[in-house]
C-alpha cells in the first residue's frame, strides 16, 4: 500500500507521485494518454496535474488540449472518484491585450469556467496560479479564489513560481481577508536544480506546512541517463533543453544516481524522484510518461528506500546546484 500524504493542510491527500499532464494530446496521442492515465490510477497513485495552456505551445495547438483528454478520460473510464485533480491559470490562453491571462477575478471565473467544462467535471481538487500577477491586487485575486472555492468549484488553491516573498504575502492577504490561503506550492526543484527552492521556498513551505508538487523532477529528462553526450540529444522532441546539463558538475550528479541505482537494481530515473519523496516538506514530485512502460519505471520510484547514506552521496554530489 502506497502512504499518502495531504497537500499543505487542505484534505486532499495523495500518494508521493503526481502525473505531469503536458505530454497529453502532444507527444502522447489519445489512445496511449488514456492508458497511461488508467495505469497511474490502477497503480495507486491519484495526482493528476495538468493546466489550462497545455500544449499551446505546439503547432496548430491553441491550448485546453491536455484537460480536454483528460476529461474524455474522466467520463470514458469514470475514475473522477480516484483522482485529485490539478490544473493551473494565469499563463496567456490568448493574443496580447485578449485579457486571456493574468489573475484578475474576471478572467480568473472565466477560466476556472472553461477548464471544468473541458475536464468534464464540476470540481477542480487544486486550482493553481501558473504564475505570479503583479498587475493585480493579492486581495482580488484571493478573493476570487475564495469566492470560487465557497460556490464548490474548486476544493483548494495553490501557486507556481512564485518567489517566497511574494507567496508569504498572498497568504497573509488571504488570512486578512479571512478567505482560504494556498496550500500548495509548484516550484522547479530537482538534483541538478536545487539552490533557488532550498534557499528560500522550502524553509517557508516547511515553517507554514504548505504542500510542495515540484515540476521538472527528472530536469527534463536529464536525471533519466537518457543523455549523456550531445550526440543524445536528438532522442526526444525535449532534447534541446537537456544541453546545459552536459557540464562536469551535473554529470557528476548523474554519475552518483548511477551508483545508487547499481545498489538498488533501480533505474536513475527512480532514484532521482526517490530522493525529492525523501526530502522533508516534498509532498510530490511531479513526471510525466509518454508510454505505460515509461510510467511503471517512475511509479517504481515510490516503493525505493533509499539509506541515509545514499541519500548523503546523492545531496554530496549535488551540493552548490
Amino acid at each position: 500500500m502506497i502512504q499518502q500524504r495531504e497537500i499543505g493542510r487542505s484534505g486532499l491527500h495523495v500518494a508521493p507521485l503526481a502525473l505531469g499532464g503536458n505530454v497529453f494530446g502532444w507527444t502522447a496521442d489519445e489512445a496511449t494518454s488514456f492508458a497511461v492515465l488508467d495505469a497511474f490510477v490502477d497503480g495507486g497513485f491519484n495526482l493528476v496535474d495538468t493546466a489550462d495552456v497545455y500544449s499551446r505551445w505546439a503547432p496548430g495547438h491553441t491550448g485546453g488540449e491536455s484537460e480536454a483528454v483528460i476529461g474524455r478520460w474522466l467520463k470514458a473510464s469514470g475514475k473522477r472518484s480516484q483522482v485529485v485533480l490539478a490544473t493551473k491559470v494565469g499563463k496567456p490562453m490568448g493574443e496580447e491585450g485578449s485579457g486571456k491571462s493574468g489573475l484578475s477575478r474576471r478572467w480568473i471565473r472565466q477560466a476556472v469556467h472553461d477548464s471544468l467544462t473541458r475536464l468534464q467535471t464540476d470540481h477542480i481538487d487544486l486550482y493553481q496560479s501558473h504564475d505570479d500577477d503583479a498587475a493585480t491586487p493579492l486581495e482580488e485575486t484571493m478573493a476570487a479564489f475564495g469566492e470560487l472555492i465557497k460556490e464548490g468549484k474548486l476544493r483548494a488553491i495553490g501557486a507556481s513560481n512564485f518567489t517566497a516573498a511574494r507567496l508569504a504575502e498572498a497568504n497573509a492577504v488571504a488570512a486578512r481577508l479571512g478567505v482560504p490561503r494556498y496550500e500548495c506550492l509548484q516550484p522547479h526543484y530537482n538534483l541538478v536544480e536545487r539552490q533557488v527552492y532550498e534557499d528560500e521556498l522550502e524553509p517557508l513551505c516547511r515553517a507554514q506546512q504548505i504542500g510542495v508538487i515540484n515540476f521538472f523532477g527528472l530536469a527534463r529528462g536529464f536525471l533519466t541517463g537518457k543523455y549523456r553526450s550531445e550526440a543524445d540529444l536528438g532522442k526526444s522532441i525535449r532534447g534541446g533543453g537537456v544541453k546545459k546539463y552536459l557540464e562536469p558538475h551535473p554529470m557528476r550528479v548523474l554519475a552518483a544516481l548511477d551508483a545508487v541505482a547499481a545498489e538498488l537494481n533501480a533505474t536513475p530515473a527512480q532514484v532521482a524522484l526517490a530522493w525529492q519523496m525523501a526530502r522533508p516538506g516534498i509532498t510530490a514530485p511531479i513526471a510525466s510518461a509518454t508510454g505505460v512502460a515509461q510510467l511503471q519505471e517512475l511509479m517504481g520510484a515510490a516503493r525505493l528506500a533509499l539509506s541515509p547514506a545514499q541519500i548523503g552521496a546523492l545531496d554530496a554530489a549535488s551540493q552548490g546546484l
